[in-house]
């Protein structure tokens, strides 16, 4: 029995034994080795070698005359850094806490929360900065940033009542982005969307601390994680591949531009609920492009029918095949009360070929939540068809000495396209008893409006409009009228300020016409607009 327990004694406390040392070297010894002063001296007294490690280390305003100096912008960063660590943590936690909580119950997870998050007393310093020459509507600069943070992030998590404590802290960040900022348009912050990507692979480095020892202390592998997080960081985010965070929504007036028309063609439904009290239901269907805030489009009613027939046709302007999906809702008409919703479902434009018609049997849903138990209820299903027809990139002719002729229809035929009209500014406008002016576009019985500027003669829009037509309107006229509006008097609350009336035919011919017209009825005043014309 001696023999038995030694062998078993011995087994079990090596491993033991190897763990509490392990963790003890984390502990004391590693996170020493690591964390040592560095070694400050001269320029004058390093020699070539430690020279030239340290040139990348000089900032570029210093190396290069293309990057400026912006200290101001880092003592700005400073004085405001314990305001914005609050608010940037507070953010964190707000973001996280979703995340958090669909773990806990899962793998004997009890809890998750954080012990401390702060992101500590030092805030990144800009090195330099390179501001590229602005192109139309975009603007594009190269900021290199450090931060070498005192950041200490401590997360605790309860496993099988056992406490487990991870430390994030010390993180040390150096990069290169390209920073574009497009479309520039004239509401704040005035740019629509925030492009982002790395011109350089990125330097980080933190301490990573695993039940109080220093994880990344060991050198294969914090020289291995340094490794994948750069390299992942790199695949992601390096230029070319860019990140892009959309900061003003459609209302802005900083959308993107359409390249082709989606049509579609709501054929039948099958099996629709009941939801009348003798057994039938009154449905329609509304449908629109995710990403618009134009108003819904919708089928006829079609009354006590739970298998209708429409074969009615649709045409949405599509900006962004790869991202927009139609979405189609089902309702059961009601005279009185709230609309019954029978169903719905969603259908990404990516799965469409241009040019090429495709049929779609839908199984109809109470929502997009695939956890939803509601959805696996029988709704019916849904038919339609679908058409992408992305405008044509170039109808121009030529005339054989480089000018460019006359835009034909490459088949002999009329085709349909798209009227975008730009209201830009207008200057000099002046009205007898207010001048609070605003735009109205009237184009074959359609009528649409630009936002009143208040108290101004030189009003600035730069508000787009768009008009489907199923043929060039080479015999048509656009008429634009500045009207000026005053607010709280039933009486003389409108009045014009001048009006234009434009023949479209150069449009059609030449696809654009970008000019200021003098304003009939008006002493000096002037608009400016753009048409385009685009066809399918």
């Amino acid at each position: 029995m001696g023999l038995v327990g030694g062998v078993l004694g011995f087994c079990l406390g090596l491993p033991i034994g190897l763990a509490a040392a392990y963790f003890v070297y984390l502990r004391y010894f590693a996170a020493a080795r690591r964390l040592q002063d560095p070694v400050i001296k001269p320029l004058r007294d390093l020699d070539s070698e430690t020279l030239q490690a340290t040139i990348p280390d000089i900032p570029l305003w210093v190396k290069s005359p293309d990057y400026e100096r912006i200290d101001w912008m880092n003592k700005f960063i400073f004085d405001m850094w314990p305001f914005l660590d609050k608010a940037i943590c507070n953010n964190i936690k707000r973001a996280t806490r979703p995340m958090f909580d669909q773990y806990v119950g899962q793998y004997g997870i009890e809890s998750i929360e954080f012990g401390q998050l702060t992101l500590g007393t030092l805030p990144p310093t800009f090195q330099g900065i390179k501001v590229y020459e602005m192109l139309e509507k975009e603007l594009v600069i190269e900021p290199v940033i450090r931060w070498a943070s005192t950041s200490n992030v401590t997360v605790n998590a309860k496993v099988h009542s056992f406490k487990v404590t991870v430390q994030l802290e010390d993180l040390h960040i150096m990069l290169t982005p390209r920073v574009t900022l497009k479309s520039l348009v004239p509401s704040f912050p005035c740019f629509a969307n925030l492009c982002v990507s790395l011109m350089e692979k990125p330097r980080i480095d933190f301490g990573f601390k695993l039940l109080g020892g220093d994880v990344m202390a060991i050198p294969v592998l914090y020289q291995y994680v340094q490794d994948q997080i750069s390299k992942q960081i790199s695949i992601l985010y390096h230029w070319p591949k860019v990140i892009q965070i959309p900061i003003l929504d459609g209302a802005s007036g900083a959308t993107k531009k359409p390249i082709g028309i989606l049509h579609v063609k709501v054929i039948r439904a099958l099996n629709l609920l009941k939801m009348d009290f003798l057994g039938k239901s009154d449905p329609y269907v509304k449908m629109r492009l995710s990403g618009e805030r134009l108003p819904w489009k919708k089928t006829s009613v079609k009354m006590s029918n739970l298998n209708p027939e429409w074969n009615e046709h649709f045409r949405f302007i599509v900006k962004d095949p790869d991202t927009q999906v139609l979405e189609l809702h089902m309702f059961d008409w009601e005279k009185v009360k709230m609309h019954d919703k029978l169903g719905m479902q969603v259908i990404p434009l990516r799965l469409l070929t241009p040019y090429e018609s495709k049929l779609f049997t839908l199984d109809l849903v109470r929502s997009m939540n695939p956890n939803d138990p509601q959805n696996k209820k029988n709704r019916g299903k849904l038919i339609v068809e679908l058409t992408f027809d992305p405008f044509r990139e170039d109808n121009m002719a030529s005339d054989g000495e480089g000018n460019a002729s006359i835009r034909r229809e490459a088949d002999g035929e009329s085709s349909g396209g798209v009227l975008l009209v730009s209201v830009e500014n207008a200057e000099d406008v002046e009205g007898k008893r207010h001048t609070n002016p605003y735009a109205e576009v009237l184009f074959r019985g359609e009528r649409k409006k630009t936002k009143v500027i208040r108290k101004t003669r030189d009003p600035r829009w730069s508000e787009e409009f768009q008009f489907m037509v199923d043929e060039p309107p080479v015999e048509d006229k656009i008429h634009i009228e500045v009207k000026s509006k005053r607010r709280g008097f039933p009486f003389r609350n409108k009045e014009s300020l001048g009006h234009v009336n434009i023949n479209l035919v150069d449009v059609v011919n030449n696809g654009r016409i970008n000019k200021k017209y003098h304003l009939i009825n008006s002493r000096n005043g002037m608009i400016h607009v753009e048409i385009k014309w685009s066809t399918v």
